[in-house]
């Protein structure tokens, strides 16, 4: 394995000055016609009876229809006590979606965990299931590949919580992490339904920036893939959760990491260099690693979920 350094040599002031690529001219198009179909499809959402609870939720099982009539499942954690008026819809990284989150910003909100089209509880035949891989399925395709399934998934999520809880129209945030951190970047811009999102060291920043950087996981495989099929760049562009970034136009919380193995911080901070709007002072955290165990990890987490009870204390 190559050793290199995971911060690149970027100081946050470098991170910080890191610009977005220019969109390509018909990238609002695209991603508005493809949020323009998922809203036709009707997810019929289900939650099973109670599988178990904790403290302050309720757990059930998760299930509702994507596009391609694909079936997502997942968790709903649904607060045991009072009127559910508020959802948080939470993604999961690569490797990761095979237990829903417990350290939640707020205890009075509902929250949905789906599993990403092709993996964890929505395996699909054919599809890896390994990051490595899933990340290249129809990576040639611009309208067949994989993460732009991901993206509807995400916005099939919105319309499975407004079937499930009614009264939380015009109260639906989003957190992602990594690989879901990302997708919520690409997803955030069309769906106005969402009006609160945060994104955890968030992946497919920069693409073109993202294929130079040494990295491990799942970037590595796109980059091996793109020096064998270079056409392969300009589907990607289309993939760029920075050039997403520059439509959001609510509030936004990103936490990147000064250094990361799997996701370069250049990547993770071009995305907040990105956003058209800084309302808050918690807009961004910095944290000290990504994708890694280190002495003040479970200190700065702390921190970052307190940051996040502010944050979505006005959802």
């Amino acid at each position: 394995m190559t050793i290199y350094n995971p911060n690149f040599h970027y100081t946050l002031e470098r991170l910080l000055k890191v610009k977005p690529p220019e969109p390509p001219s018909d990238f609002a198009n695209f991603w508005q016609r493809r949020y323009q179909h998922a809203l036709k499809i009707t997810p019929n959402a289900q939650l099973s009876s109670v599988r178990r609870e904790n403290t302050h939720f309720n757990v059930h099982d998760l299930q509702y229809t994507t596009s391609d009539k694909i079936t997502i499942h997942g968790w709903a954690m649904v607060p045991k006590h009072g009127k559910v008026e508020r959802v948080i819809i939470v993604g999961h990284g690569y490797g990761g979606g095979y237990e829903p989150e417990h350290e939640l910003p707020l205890n009075d909100v509902a929250y949905l965990f789906p599993c990403s089209r092709g993996l964890s509880k929505s395996q699909l035949p054919g599809v890896p299931n390994e990051p490595y891989f899933h990340v290249l399925y129809h990576i040639n395709d611009r309208e067949q590949y994989i993460l732009g399934g991901c993206v509807e998934d995400i916005w099939l999520a919105v319309s499975a919580a407004l079937e499930l809880f009614p009264n939380t129209r015009g109260r639906i945030g989003l957190m992602g992490i990594s690989f879901t951190g990302g997708l919520g970047c690409l997803a955030l811009p069309w769906d106005l339904r969402i009006k609160r999102a945060h994104f955890q060291v968030p992946s497919f920043g920069h693409q073109m920036l993202r294929l130079k950087l040494p990295t491990h996981g799942s970037a590595h495989s796109v980059q091996d893939f793109c020096k064998q099929h270079p056409k392969t760049k300009e589907v990607l562009r289309y993939f760029d959760a920075a050039t997403a970034a520059q439509f959001i136009r609510v509030p936004t919380h990103i936490a990147a990491a000064l250094s990361d193995p799997v996701v370069t911080p250049p990547g993770q901070f071009c995305i907040y260099n990105a956003l058209p709007i800084k309302r808050n002072p918690f807009e961004l955290f910095v944290l000290s690693q990504g994708h890694a165990d280190y002495p003040d990890a479970a200190k700065e987490q702390t921190q970052l979920l307190d940051n996040l009870r502010v944050f979505f204390a006005d959802l």
